[in-house]
């Protein structure tokens, strides 16, 4: 292997770690924050360290270290099977994980004529890899809730392992009809197919070429992820909490940051299918390499402006009421924020100066678009995570029997169809 692929491999590897581990607090914080302002009040905006509360992100990382510090609690009836007991959330933990390191970032880099891969895990098939390894995590769920001998843990187990079935079919099913639309089982050539157009002006993403099987996908992704209207598996309000009942301190935390990750996991799959991944509407990588000049002015006047909005709304929140005596430091951390802030724009905008008007290096502009393109696939990523949330906190939980009617005599059917469809579609235009 030559450097730049191994340097390429190692930071792939190390940015889809980071991405799937790093976002759990901001998830968290973002899933508090949604739910407070859908509930009309705060959430949490006090815990700081040495002033500083970034919004409340902080918050998430206490609850790290108070579940890291928290008794390990073990159920004396459990005689049989304990390590497995303990070990069942990590299965699912390392699921939702590995199925996430087969996402693309970001386009195929060609440096001195080698192609290289943005991916953690740089194969061919990664949509076999991500059905394979995601329908794994249910098997935590079962052996967590049928070791921990609760009735309440078994009925959560039985609960997930049946609606993993109901909805692993239209899932498979609905990928399969964009299998065959895009010709390929690989996620990177499915966002490359992406980057053209429909009738001339319409982004060819699979939102607008296959709805119908988008539609059952989304679905089907949220009842996987276990995610409100499908949170029967752990519904509080029947089952206590379902299959991790028994679980305590770090058993729990693993359930708890593995449903995230799924959670992550899915918004990635979803943008990457069926809204283009990494690439943005009507530019592709091609196009931005060969007008790099237009692309990197365009980028200096956008990145102040969004960073300019973005510290004036931050002035504008980073605030306490009028009657409070103290801000708690909060001038202060504004104040370094924004400098932070001003200080990375300017150095970005001096690297992208230098691009422009004095580099000639065609490596370094398509290391510059790579970086631009992994921007993008966060800000996406981040986009249908938050969607994922507003549905927890706007749409009620689904009774178990509503969840199995739904996916056996409405999704599997409509995928079958969906999926006939597209076959006479492709033979016909073959032909």
């Amino acid at each position: 292997m030559s450097s730049p692929s191994i340097l390429l491999a190692v930071f792939s590897f190390v940015l889809g770690t980071l991405l799937a581990l790093l976002t759990i607090p901001v998830l968290v914080w973002l899933e508090r924050r949604v739910a407070s302002l859908v509930q009309d009040r705060l959430g949490p905006n006090r815990t700081n360290i040495l002033g500083f509360r970034l919004g409340g992100v902080i918050q998430s990382f206490a609850d790290v270290v108070k579940l890291l510090l928290k008794e390990e609690y073990y159920p004396s009836h459990i005689k049989m099977g304990r390590w497995l007991f303990m070990f069942a959330p990590v299965i699912t933990f390392a699921a939702a994980l590995l199925a996430f390191m087969a996402i693309p970032f970001a386009d195929t880099l060609y440096i001195n004529g080698e192609a290289l891969r943005v991916q953690a895990l740089p194969i061919d098939f990664s949509v076999f890899w991500y059905l394979a390894i995601s329908a794994l995590g249910v098997m935590g769920i079962i052996f967590g809730g049928w070791l921990s001998h609760n009735k309440y843990a078994l009925l959560g187990a039985s609960r997930a392992g049946s609606m993993v079935i109901s909805y692993e079919l239209p899932l498979g099913l609905s990928i399969l009809a964009f299998i065959l639309t895009y010709n390929t089982i690989d996620f990177n050539a499915m966002v490359q197919w992406q980057s053209g157009t429909l009738f001339g002006f319409l982004p060819a993403w699979g939102i607008f070429v296959q709805p119908l099987a988008a539609i059952i996908l989304i679905v089907s992704l949220f009842a996987e992820t276990n995610r409100n209207p499908f949170t029967v598996a752990e519904g509080e309000s029947e089952i206590v909490a379902g299959y991790m009942t028994e679980h305590t301190a770090m058993k729990f935390a693993m359930y708890f940051m593995g449903e995230y990750v799924a959670m992550n996991t899915a918004s990635a799959v979803i943008i990457t299918v069926i809204f283009g991944g990494y690439q943005l509407p009507w530019v592709n990588t091609e196009m931005m390499l060969e007008n790099f000049s237009t692309f990197g002015i365009s980028m200096m006047v956008v990145l102040p402006l969004f960073i300019a909005v973005f510290i004036r709304w931050m002035r504008k929140n980073n605030t306490v009421r009028p009657t409070v005596s103290t801000d708690s430091g909060r001038n202060f951390e504004t104040k370094v924020l924004t400098l932070v802030l001003i200080g990375m724009t300017l150095l970005i905008e001096t690297i992208l100066l230098y691009l422009v008007f004095f580099a000639q290096n065609d490596t370094a502009n398509t290391v510059t678009v790579m970086l631009f393109q992994i921007v993008v696939f966060v800000f996406k990523l981040m986009i249908f995570n938050l969607f994922f949330i507003l549905i927890r906190w706007t749409v009620p939980r689904f009774r178990y029997d509503q969840v199995q009617y739904l996916g056996w005599y409405y999704l599997l059917p409509l995928s079958l169809l969906n999926l006939f469809l597209t076959a006479l579609v492709i033979v016909g235009v073959q032909s």
